[in-house]
């Protein structure tokens, strides 16, 4: 199979008559769910659970098998059962890292290659794949396919690393466009950078990385908080089919873009519903701990279970100056273990303290009963 030669942005194919209906609900959605976001009154706790939830579902397309409770309960001190798993967890955190890196960048600068290089040497660092150019674009040719699969098995064949530099040139300029609307801009930035294939690892979750920052650099979102991956490993044929049909197909691009927009219309949805929820479980337990334990540390307590909701009992953490004693913490703790509050998730033994978890945020996260 040779290597694919993409064509150069803007496209000039795209029919717009047919995504009229589909960019009016993707972008009412979109604003809807800012409004949410916009009311979050600390995001970074509130939201925590959701950027780790992300992070799993983003590489469990890639293959990962690790789940959302693992992660938190490694992040706790347990360590999984099998090797394997722990290098999942591993590349998990990165991406969680590379997501809130992104966040802080661009509060100074506007995005651009060398944040893309920054971003690929966080989402590689001490995992598997790190020795796969890590933090560089490629200088050899890639191929997407089985794993260990030659390349004249390749479903997949992206552009030779010579004109790599120069499709991404193309790419980043079209990025920074204003273009008649960004959404569809969007599904184009995305599909056109997993079609170069910048790297030899991660050009998926990279790729994922992307269109939060792109949102919130277009000014759609107040936040670079956006959660796609959810849709997209719920429909990874379809994801995957439509982005290899490009070129490929007549009407491909159009295809692609009417999935994109859905997948943004709903995941918008999805996403504002869950940060609802979160912030009603977040007032409810406030107002029932603060009731309990009628202490000074019960908000500044609950923030750290909401942004760790499964956490070693010694791993509380207080401003200094007014800080509790241990006493004093493990009072509290075991006064919400007995309300119902917290769960034990592990017994403490010898100098291992407890696991507790916050049962109720960990299973509207996922969706379901997991603990």
């Amino acid at each position: 199979m040779k290597p694919f030669i993409p064509q150069k942005l803007p496209l000039k194919e795209v029919k717009w008559e047919p995504l009229i209906p589909l960019i009016g609900r993707a972008n009412r959605s979109i604003a809807s769910y800012d409004g949410v976001l916009y009311g979050v009154p600390n995001p970074d706790i509130l939201l925590s659970p959701l950027t780790t939830q992300e992070a799993v579902l983003s590489s469990r397309i890639e293959g990962t098998q690790a789940t959302f409770g693992e992660v938190l309960k490694f992040e706790a001190g347990e360590e999984p059962e099998q090797e394997s798993r722990k290098l999942d967890i591993k590349e998990i955190i990165n991406y969680r890292r590379a997501l809130r890196r992104t966040e802080t960048e661009l509060g100074t600068r506007p995005f651009n290659l060398n944040l893309l290089l920054e971003l690929h040497a966080i989402l590689l660092d001490s995992v598997r794949g790190r020795n796969k150019g890590r933090g560089q674009f490629r200088k050899t040719q890639n191929w997407v396919g089985p794993p260990d699969a030659p390349i004249e098995q390749a479903e997949f064949v992206p552009p030779g690393p010579m004109l790599v530099m120069e499709y991404l040139d193309n790419w980043e300029k079209y990025y920074h466009t204003d273009r008649p609307d960004p959404l569809v801009q969007l599904a184009i930035v995305h599909a056109q950078f997993e079609i170069i294939h910048p790297f030899l690892d991660g050009n998926g979750r990279i790729g994922r990385i992307l269109i939060p920052i792109f949102l919130y650099e277009k000014k759609l979102l107040s936040r670079p908080l956006f959660y796609l991956s959810a849709y997209l490993e719920g429909h990874r044929d379809e994801y995957i089919s439509s982005l290899r049909a490009i070129g490929k197909a007549e009407d491909a691009w159009n295809r692609w873009i009417e999935f994109f927009l859905k997948a943004l219309d709903k995941q918008a949805h999805e996403n504002a519903a869950k940060a609802r929820a979160i912030m009603e479980l977040y007032e409810k337990l406030k107002a029932r701990v603060i009731d309990l334990t009628h202490s000074q540390y019960a908000v500044p307590l609950l923030d750290q279970i909401f942004e760790r909701p499964i956490f070693q009992s010694t791993h509380m953490q207080f401003p200094t100056g007014a800080k509790p004693s241990r006493q004093a913490v493990a009072h509290l703790l075991r006064t919400l273990r007995e309300a119902g509050i917290l769960k034990v998730i592990k017994e403490g033994s010898g100098r291992r303290a407890q696991i507790l978890a916050l049962a109720e945020l960990i299973n509207l996260c996922e969706g379901k009963t997991v603990v």
